[in-house]
């Protein structure tokens, strides 16, 4: 049986914990394929990604820059994808043509589905394309106010007009926290060698849960002072674990399981039996 592969194609890449990730599965499974980090620049995006099918693969997971990039060569999306405006996971058909699945925001409601106190009021930092899966996810569970709050207002406006929610200048992020059911930042900052997010918490719910969609470090800044004021947090790990299952299911043809295995896996602590 010809082993089956598939990847993650970003620039960089080699901070990606994919291939932990879905290592695990293939080896807890049994399953007779190899996922690999392929560090590919937007320059040679196209190209590579169109020689995949001739190397064994199945497709493939996208990281940055390529998310948006991919959209023009797809012959066709799941409506995740298409509401979205992006897709993170690759299937290449048998006849070579690419379909694109957007699981960023099925990661991202999966986990925190089981923390959330109320579905009023989301307010999520950051105009991206992180920030577009977390918002398509929200609006999709049903959170009647969407508040999306960026340094660049006009990015603001754009995302937040796409999923039926409202803008936010970055200087009134503090205020904008009062009644917040779910406060989610889809920024860097936070992440190991970035800025510190800075936001006074004072004016948010205690009730309130706190994600923070960077991993590295596990429990951000954030994530602390949220956690130190009494507010449930949710790491964005299991957002990572949870995007994998349906790219996994397609190209291996089993369906997995997110288990403590895999986070301890994931996590540096190797395969637990």
């Amino acid at each position: 049986m010809t082993m089956r592969k598939a990847g993650v194609m970003g620039w960089p890449v080699a901070h990606s914990l994919s291939p932990k990730l879905h290592g695990y599965w293939l080896k807890k499974y049994g399953i007779e394929g190899e996922y690999l980090a392929l560090e590919v620049n937007p320059e040679e995006f196209a190209g590579k990604l169109a020689a995949l099918q001739a190397n064994g693969f199945a497709g493939v997971n996208l990281t940055l820059p390529h998310k948006e990039l991919v959209m023009s060569m797809l012959a066709d999306m799941d409506s995740d994808a298409q509401e979205a405006g992006m897709a993170n996971t690759i299937v290449i058909r048998s006849d070579g043509s690419f379909y694109g699945m957007n699981t960023d925001s099925y990661g991202f409601i999966e986990n925190i589905r089981g923390s959330i106190p109320q579905k009023n009021k989301a307010v999520v930092l950051g105009a991206g394309g992180a920030a577009r899966a977390a918002c398509y996810a929200l609006a999709k569970e049903g959170f009647k106010h969407i508040v999306v709050v960026n340094r660049s207002l006009e990015r603001a406006q754009n995302v937040a007009a796409a999923f039926g929610g409202t803008a936010v200048a970055w200087e009134d992020r503090a205020r904008t926290l009062e009644g917040a059911d779910v406060l989610a930042n889809a920024t860097s900052l936070g992440m190991t060698g970035k800025q510190t997010l800075e936001i006074d918490l004072a004016w948010l719910p205690v009730s309130a849960l706190v994600t923070d969609l960077v991993y590295a470090p596990l429990v951000t800044p954030l994530l602390k002072d949220a956690r130190d004021r009494g507010n449930r947090i949710v790491d964005g790990l299991g957002m990572l674990l949870h995007q994998a299952v349906p790219g996994f299911e397609a190209w291996f043809g089993v369906r997995p399981v997110v288990d403590s295995g895999l986070r301890h896996a994931v996590l540096g602590g190797g395969m637990i039996c």
